[in-house]
C-alpha cells in the first residue's frame, strides 16, 4: 500500500482547474481528484463530473453519435460455476458438492447451452456472454473427469466448441469471459468470438499476495498475470473488454495505477473496446459480507477520473444494476457512455441479487439525463466497421448480419445461425508444402488474396502518410554535386565519421559521383575483407507460411484456408535437414509465419529436431517477431525464451523483421506489430546471452534516405554496445505481389542507382563496426549483385536451396544457387569465391568436400529437396 495522499482543498482546486482546461493529468493529480466531494453547484465533485462529461461528449461527437449511450442485448451463459480461484467476495463460484445437491453437472451440457441461446435469440438478443470460472479442472477432479468424458482436454476447449455451436445454430455473437488465458488459447478462441473480456480489477499485488486479501489463494488474480493477458489480447488484435473493481481494499493510488495500466495497453494495441468501472457490493455468505459497499460520491468520482484519464475515444461502462436507478443520471454525468450487457432473459449470474433494469426503463432513465439509448453488438462499432484485423473472417458474416451502417446493432433484427468453417489446424503437414519448388514453375494459385480490399481495407490514409516520404527522396536527390564531393573527401580519411547530412548527400550521388562513391566503398571493403567473395552452403526452411500478423508489405503470409497455405510437420523439417546435410550444408536458416495455432514450444521442438537429425549443423533461426510470439505463448521473458531456445539447439538469430527502425514507417508497413524498441530489446538480449545475430534493412517502399541513415546509426549504436552483429544484409523491397504496392501506397522498390548507393554508404557508415556487408542475390539478380559487390559488399549469403518469401513477393531470381553459380557470379567480376561458416570461419574439409562431391550436387537437385 502506498502512503495515502491527503490533498488540501487548494490542491483539489488546482487539479480541477487542469481537468477543466483539458490538460493531461498525471498520476498524483488523478489521485487528488478522487478526493473530490460535494454535488452542489460549483462544489469539487460537481465540477469534476462536468469536466468528465465534456470529454465524453466530445468523444461521442467525434464518433458520429452525439448524445447516444449504448447497451448490448444479451443472454448470460454460465458454462460452469466451478473455479480454481477463491475470491473472498464471489457468489458466482460454487463447489461440486453444492452442484450435486442441486442436481447439476459440473458444466452446462451442449443442449443446455443451446436452450439458453435459442431463447435469447427469440427475444432479440444478439450477444451470448459466456461466463465461467478459471480452469476448474486444475482444482476439482470432477471437472476434469467431465471434460474428458465429453472429449475435451480443457475448459477453454469446451468453451470454443460451444461458441461454434452458438454461432452456427443461433447466430448470437459470443463474447467470451473465461478469465486468464494463454497466448495459444487466445488464438484458438478469437476465431469463434466477436470479442473477449477479462476484468483487470486491480494492480494492487498485496491484495493477492497477503493472507486475508480478497484475492489471496487465487492464482488467476495475480495482477502481473492479468496484465499479461491484456497485452496478449492486444497483440492478437482481439476486441477486449476490461475494467477495474473498486472498493475491495485498494487505495486511491492503486485505483489510478490500474486505469493507467489499461490506458497504456490500449494505446499500444488499440484493442480495449470498453472499460468497466465496477463498484463493490457486499454479498451474503462470502468472506467480505461485512465489508462496506463503495460510497456513491466516491464511486462517481472514480468514474469521472477514469474518463479523464482514458480520454474521449474510450468507452466507459458502469453496470446499471449495481447502482440504484436514481443514481444512473450521476453516472452519465461522470462520463459513462455504455451500460454493458442487459438481458431480458437471464440474471446477472455474478451479481444475482441485483436484477437488470429492462431496456425500456434504461432508455427512459437515459433520456431523463439527455441521452438516447441505442443497442450495440458484442464488438463496439469501430471494430465492426473496420473488421480487419479485429474480427476473424469466419465470424465477420455473423457480425455483418446484425450490424447497421453505423456499426451499431439493427434494433429488432433477430439473429440467424450461419455456418462456421473449421479449417485443418493440426501441427502437421498440410497445404502446398512443395511451394518453394512450384512457385518457380506452376506459380501460386489463383484464389490467393481474392478478398484484397476486405482484408487490407481503405488505404487512403496510408497514401497520404507516404507523400512526405516521396518528398524526402526528392530532397535527398537535390543535395547536389558540391555536397557529394565534400562528403567523399571526408570519407576518404574517415569513412565512419560523416554527419547525417554527409551520408544523405552520398545517398543522392549519381553518374560519375556514384561511381566514385562505389569505388571508395570498394576500397574500404578490400582493406577489411580482402578480395574474397564469401558464401555459406545453407538451406532455408520456411516451416509455415500461415501468418495472421497482417503486415501490409508481405505477400508470403497465408490464411489457413488459402490454397497456398502450408505447415511442415517435424518429420518433414527433419527430412529437409538431412537432405541439406547430404548436400554439404553447414547451416539451416529457419523462419516461419506467426501461425495462430502453433504453441510457443513449437520453436523449441523445431530446434531440437534439427539438432537431433544433424548435431553438427548450425541452426540460424527465428526472427524477432517469432521470438516475441514464442515468449508470449510460453509465458517466458525474452531472455528466458532465448536461453531455452539456445539449450534446444539454436546457434544464432536472423536480424530480420527490422524493416526500417522507425516507428512511423513501421506503422505503415506492419501496423506496429513489432515496435522498434522491442526489436532492439530482442536483438540486444540475444547478444547478451551469447547468440550472435545478423542485421538487416528492407528499403525502397515508403521510406526515405533519411530513414536509411537513421537505421544504420541505430545498428551502429547496438554494435558499439554488444558486438553481436556478424553482418549487415540489405534487402531491396520486392513489390510485385506486395499488398502495399498493389494498393498504390508504396513505390515499386528501389532503383538501380539507390541499390548501389545504399550498399556503398552502409560499408562506409558501419566501417569499424560490422565487417561484412551482404547482398541478396534473390532480390537483385546476377547483374545487380555484381554491381554492389563492386561497391562495398563482400558476401553473397547462401545457396538457400529453397526460398519462398521473396519468390511469393514476385522475385524472379530463383530460390537456389549452386556453389558453381555463386562462384561464377564472383568470377565474372574478377574476384575469387570462398565458402564460409555462418560466423565467417572456414568449414571443415569434410563439409567442403561433400558440398563439391557428386553426391552433394545430386542432393541439390530440386526434385530431391
Amino acid at each position: 500500500m502506498s502512503e495515502p495522499l491527503n490533498p488540501s482543498e487548494s490542491a483539489v482546486r488546482r487539479a480541477l482547474t487542469r481537468a477543466e482546461r483539458g490538460v493531461t493529468l498525471d498520476a498524483v493529480e488523478a489521485e487528488t481528484l478522487l478526493h473530490a466531494r460535494g454535488l452542489g453547484e460549483g462544489e469539487p465533485l460537481d465540477r469534476l463530473l462536468t469536466a468528465a462529461g465534456r470529454v465524453r461528449d466530445a468523444g461521442l461527437a467525434s464518433a458520429g453519435r452525439p448524445g447516444v449511450v449504448t447497451y448490448s442485448r444479451k443472454v448470460f451463459i454460465p458454462l460452469t460455476h466451478l473455479c480454481r480461484d477463491r475470491c473472498h467476495y464471489c457468489t458466482f463460484v460454487t463447489t461440486p458438492g453444492e452442484l450435486r445437491a442441486q442436481g447439476k453437472a459440473p458444466f452446462l451440457s451442449p443442449d443446455e447451452v443451446l436452450e439458453v441461446a435459442r431463447a435469447g435469440a427469440a427475444l432479440g438478443c444478439k450477444e451470448a456472454l459466456f461466463t465461467l470460472g478459471d480452469r476448474p479442472e486444475d482444482r476439482w477432479p470432477v471437472a476434469a473427469e467431465w471434460l474428458e468424458a465429453h472429449g475435451f482436454d480443457s475448459t477453454p476447449a469446451y468453451l470454443r466448441a460451444m461458441a461454434i455451436r452458438v454461432l452456427e445454430e443461433t447466430g448470437l455473437l459470443p463474447h467470451l469471459n473465461p478469465g486468464v488465458l494463454s497466448w495459444e488459447e487466445i488464438q484458438r478462441l478469437k476465431p469463434v468470438s466477436a470479442s473477449m473480456g477479462m476484468m483487470l480489477e486491480t494492480t494492487a499485488t498485496r491484495l493477492w499476495s497477503e493472507k486475508g486479501g480478497p484475492h489471496f489463494g487465487s492464482p488467476d488474480k495475480e495482477p502481473a498475470v492479468r496484465l499479461r493477458v491484456l497485452e496478449d489480447a492486444g497483440r492478437s488484435a482481439v476486441p477486449f473488454t476490461t475494467g477495474v473493481l473498486l472498493g475491495i481494499g485498494e487505495d486511491y493510488a492503486e485505483r489510478v495505477d490500474a486505469v493507467l495500466q489499461i490506458r497504456g495497453a490500449a494505446q499500444r494495441h488499440g484493442h480495449v473496446q470498453e472499460v468497466i468501472v465496477q463498484n463493490f457490493r457486499a454479498k451474503p455468505r462470502t468472506a467480505m459480507a461485512a465489508h462496506d459497499d463503495l460510497g456513491l460520491q466516491e464511486y462517481v468520482a472514480a468514474v469521472a477520473v477514469t474518463r479523464l484519464l482514458l480520454g474521449p475515444r474510450a468507452r466507459v461502462q458502469a453496470p446499471p444494476n449495481l447502482s440504484d436507478s436514481t443514481e444512473l443520471g450521476l453516472l452519465l454525468r461522470a462520463g459513462v457512455d455504455d451500460w454493458g450487457g442487459v438481458s431480458p432473459l437471464t440474471p446477472d449470474h455474478v451479481n444475482p441479487e441485483r436484477p437488470w433494469p429492462n431496456s425500456d426503463k434504461l432508455a427512459a432513465l437515459s433520456a431523463e439525463a439527455g441521452f438516447e439509448l441505442r443497442e450495440r453488438l458484442a464488438a463496439q462499432p469501430p471494430y465492426v466497421l473496420s473488421p480487419e484485423p479485429w474480427l476473424d473472417p469466419r465470424v465477420r458474416p455473423h457480425v455483418a448480419a446484425l450490424a447497421g451502417p453505423d456499426g451499431l446493432a439493427v434494433e429488432g433484427r433477430l439473429p440467424v445461425g450461419l455456418p462456421w468453417q473449421e479449417p485443418d489446424e493440426a501441427w502437421t503437414s498440410s497445404g502446398r508444402t512443395d511451394l518453394h519448388v512450384e512457385v518457380d514453375t506452376t506459380g501460386r494459385t489463383g484464389d490467393r488474396r481474392g478478398d484484397f480490399d476486405a482484408v487490407y481495407g481503405d488505404w487512403a490514409e496510408l497514401r497520404s502518410r507516404t507523400e512526405s516520404a516521396r518528398d524526402g527522396r526528392s530532397t535527398a536527390l537535390a543535395a547536389g554535386a558540391p555536397a557529394v564531393h565534400a562528403a567523399l573527401r571526408h570519407a576518404e580519411t574517415d569513412p565512419a565519421g560523416l554527419s547525417d547530412a554527409g551520408y544523405l548527400a552520398l545517398l543522392g550521388a549519381d553518374g560519375p559521383d556514384l561511381d566514385a562513391l562505389c569505388a571508395l566503398a570498394d576500397a574500404v571493403r578490400r582493406d577489411v575483407n580482402g578480395d574474397d567473395v564469401t558464401y555459406v552452403v545453407n538451406r532455408n526452411i520456411n516451416f509455415t507460411n500461415v501468418c495472421y500478423t497482417g503486415c501490409r508489405f508481405c505477400a508470403f503470409a497465408q490464411r489457413r484456408t488459402d490454397a497456398d497455405a502450408y505447415t511442415l510437420s517435424l518429420e518433414e523439417v527433419g527430412t529437409r535437414v538431412d537432405r541439406a546435410w547430404a548436400a554439404g550444408a553447414t547451416e539451416i536458416c529457419m523462419q516461419g509465419g506467426i501461425h495462430p495455432d502453433l504453441p510457443g514450444t513449437a520453436y523449441l521442438d523445431l530446434a531440437r529436431e534439427v539438432k537431433r537429425r544433424q548435431p553438427g549443423i548450425h541452426l540460424h533461426a527465428f526472427s524477432p517477431m517469432e521470438i516475441v510470439n514464442g515468449a508470449a505463448r510460453t509465458g517466458l521473458s525474452f531472455q528466458e525464451f532465448l536461453l531455452a531456445a539456445k539449450e534446444a539447439g539454436l546457434d544464432s538469430v536472423p536480424g530480420t523483421a527490422a524493416e526500417i527502425l522507425d516507428d512511423d514507417v513501421r506503422w505503415v508497413l506492419t501496423k506496429g506489430k513489432l515496435p522498434t524498441a522491442t526489436w532492439l530489446e530482442i536483438i540486444t538480449t540475444a547478444h547478451r546471452v551469447g547468440l550472435p545475430t545478423t542485421s538487416t534493412m528492407m528499403y525502397g517502399h515508403v521510406d526515405t534516405p533519411a530513414h536509411w541513415v537513421a537505421h544504420l546509426r541505430t545498428l551502429a549504436r547496438v554494435q558499439d554496445g554488444t558486438g553481436g552483429f556478424t553482418e549487415f544484409v540489405l534487402l531491396p523491397f520486392v513489390h510485385h505481389s506486395s499488398p502495399i504496392y498493389l494498393a498504390g501506397v508504396a513505390r515499386p522498390g528501389p532503383t538501380v542507382r539507390e541499390n548501389r548507393a545504399v550498399h556503398a554508404v552502409a560499408r562506409l557508415l558501419l566501417h569499424g563496426r560490422i565487417p561484412n556487408i551482404q547482398t541478396s542475390w534473390v532480390k537483385l539478380g546476377d547483374v545487380g549483385t555484381q554491381a554492389v559487390l563492386q561497391g562495398g559488399a563482400n558476401d553473397l549469403g547462401g545457396t538457400l536451396m529453397e526460398e519462398t518469401i521473396s519468390r511469393m513477393a514476385g522475385s524472379e531470381n530463383g530460390s537456389l544457387k549452386t556453389i558453381a553459380e555463386l562462384e561464377s557470379t564472383a568470377a565474372a567480376i574478377g574476384r575469387p569465391a570462398r565458402q564460409r561458416t555462418t560466423e565467417y570461419g572456414t568449414p571443415s574439409a569434410e563439409r567442403i568436400a561433400t558440398a563439391r562431391s557428386e553426391e552433394g550436387r545430386r542432393a541439390l537437385d530440386l526434385k530431391l529437396l
